[in-house]
């Protein structure tokens, strides 16, 4: 049996209920488990020692397991953000699908190239989004980003503007891609505050877990077009399944495992 795993610091069971339905679906002897490393550079050791096929990165360690790994593929390579580690004989090597769901989902919603953006985060997810959001043409992007550093770094990859807060300030498209609203101490946080959300035309949360977050649902109150982290996982999750397996499932199993997985 090959053995995947994801490393995450609020574990969940999308993305193990995904994966393990595709391989019962295609008969393939794999089993994927969710871990929380209490030390992240011996559990990527553990990746090549015990011959675990792969892991799925989640924050916060999208960036810290670049030192850990052998090779950096171009996925990674042009964000330096990692979301998928491919062990082949003990060579690790770091992919980031999580990019190709985002440029997926901007295209798939037809987001105008002048569309003003709010892009609230500055993490190694942020980073995909960012590069996303300005391959897809857009360019009136501010980074809204306490760490400053961070921050002013994202915006200056693409030439963003660069806020420590939102504020009082809008835009067309909102983007969280922080944990406020995610399953855990910031649960009931709602990222950007209604006065944005009214004043926007979609609303865009990485967060998965749960999907229907604050933001979420204050967007779908105000009947604003609503792209959600649900989207993101089943995209990315499904490109980590052809690393791993070689396999690409159909649209349809790919459906029924999102769906799955969310249950």
């Amino acid at each position: 049996m090959t053995l995947c795993i994801s490393l995450a610091a609020r574990p969940s069971n999308i993305g193990t209920r995904f994966h393990n339905y595709l391989y019962d679906a295609l008969g393939l002897n794999y089993v994927y488990k969710a871990f929380a490393p209490a030390d992240l550079a011996q559990a990527v050791a553990g990746i090549r020692g015990l011959g675990i096929r792969g892991a799925a990165v989640s924050m916060p360690y999208k960036e810290d397991v670049i030192a850990m790994v052998d090779a950096m593929d171009a996925s990674a390579a042009a964000i330096d953000s990692v979301n998928t580690i491919v062990n082949d004989g003990g060579i690790l090597t770091a992919y980031n699908t999580d990019y190709l769901a985002i440029a997926r989902l901007l295209a798939a919603h037809k987001i105008p190239t002048d569309t003003s953006v709010l892009l609230r985060g500055s993490g190694g997810m942020a980073k995909a989004v960012a590069a996303a959001v300005r391959d897809a043409g857009l360019s009136d992007v501010t980074i809204v980003a306490r760490n400053e550093e961070a921050g002013r770094a994202l915006a200056g990859l693409y030439s963003f503007a660069w806020l420590p807060e939102a504020d009082g300030a809008t835009a067309q498209l909102l983007i969280n891609v922080t944990p406020l609203g995610m399953s855990g101490p910031d649960e009931g946080v709602q990222s950007f505050n209604d006065a944005q959300v009214a004043a926007s035309q979609v609303v865009f949360d990485v967060v998965a877990l749960p999907s229907e977050t604050p933001l979420v649902k204050a967007a779908r109150a105000a009947g604003k077009r609503v792209i959600t982290g649900a989207e993101v996982i089943a995209i990315q999750a499904e490109e980590q399944f052809v690393l791993y397996t070689g396999v690409r499932p159909s649209p349809e199993l790919v459906r029924e495992a999102s769906a799955f997985s969310r249950q």
